[in-house]
């Protein structure tokens, strides 16, 4: 049987299966039946700065309701206090002692402030990790992307200052050059890299004429992002590489490995095919090694990276030009009658 272990921000994993932040991670249920399956980390659901502003405004304004009230109704809640961040700790902490498997936070904030607040904070629960999420909405033409890029590379300096716990940086695709941006981060400290973060963007219901956010799974395909990158990243940074999105079975695994992945994340193939999924993935990882004759995930990790591969023109544009002037094949696959 090959050695299905890897390292990942530093810390030694049974197999590179992490369970990507989701609401799974709050079920006991399934996090149990993700254990006994095999998954080798799990990610706790992120938390948000703008859910606890939200929340915390909510309640006070329900509070407020009985302040013009006469004295007696005004002592109706008389010692209530917004628990705010303090459940979310709470959550993740039991899920820490729970299992026997690392455990990593997941964090979303705003300002600089709340980001080390909250780091600091999550660090406590005694998790093994923290995953910080860096996403920025182009909601204004006045700032410019090197500005937003700048203000996040200093969010990961001033989280590695203030914590002890590896850091891990999951990000969107979105930037001009995003190798140069993962660098960038890769040079301020950052002990992994998350490829990619999946957002939900809005829809528009034409009839109702209104917008809407629906709720998708990841498509399958959308593995093929993830995997360009962690092929270009793979030997040029001191962090782990971590492939995420559309990441469904063992051959999508098989795959991220040979690009340079030291570890993926699934969320989809979970909710899609239920936890036993993950016992399919590790078997089919197992027995494709022992076919190739492979002991461990070192013997074939990378071997398909710009880094490794002799072909100068897979990761370039040259091949992207090949593939659209060869237009017969997509007929073939999609014939016209």
């Amino acid at each position: 049987m090959a050695n299905l272990s890897t390292t990942y921000m530093g810390i030694k994993l049974k197999n590179p299966l992490i369970l990507g932040a989701c609401n799974l991670a709050t079920k006991p249920d399934i996090v149990k039946q993700l254990e006994e399956a095999g998954i080798a980390a799990i990610v706790y659901k992120s938390l948000f700065e703008e859910q606890i502003q939200l929340e915390s405004l909510q309640f006070e304004e329900e509070l407020s309701e009985y302040q013009e009230r006469n004295a007696e109704m005004a002592k109706l809640f008389p010692n209530l206090e917004y628990s705010g961040i303090r459940e979310h700790l709470y959550h993740l902490k039991k899920l820490k002692e729970s299992v026997n498997i690392p455990v990593f936070a997941s964090l979303n904030a705003i300002y600089e402030q709340t980001w080390i607040e909250y780091a600091k904070e999550l660090e406590k629960t005694g998790v093994d990790g923290l995953e910080i999420n860096l996403y920025a909405v182009p909601g204004y033409f006045e700032i410019d992307g090197e500005s937003i890029e700048e203000r996040q590379v200093q969010v990961v300096q001033v989280i590695k200052q203030a914590i002890s716990i590896p850091v891990s940086v999951k990000i969107s695709p979105f930037y001009t050059n995003p190798l140069n941006f993962i660098k960038k981060i890769d040079e301020a400290g950052a002990d992994a890299y998350v490829l990619f973060n999946r957002f939900f963007q809005p829809e528009i219901d034409p009839e109702a004429e209104k917008y809407f956010y629906p709720w998708e799974l990841t498509p399958p395909n959308d593995h093929m992002l993830p995997l360009r990158f962690t092929g270009l990243l793979y030997g040029n940074l001191d962090g782990s590489i971590c492939s995420s999105q559309g990441i469904y079975t063992a051959e999508d695994v098989i795959k991220m490995i040979l690009a340079g992945a030291d570890a993926v994340q699934l969320v989809s193939t979970v909710y899609k095919n239920q936890p036993g999924v993950i016992r399919e993935i590790l078997t089919g990882l197992n027995n494709w090694m022992d076919r190739k004759e492979y002991r461990t995930l070192d013997d074939f990790r990378g071997k398909l990276s710009r880094k490794s591969m002799k072909d100068p023109f897979t990761y370039q544009r040259a091949q992207y030009v090949d593939i659209l002037t060869k237009t017969e094949n997509i007929f073939k696959k999609y014939p016209m009658v």
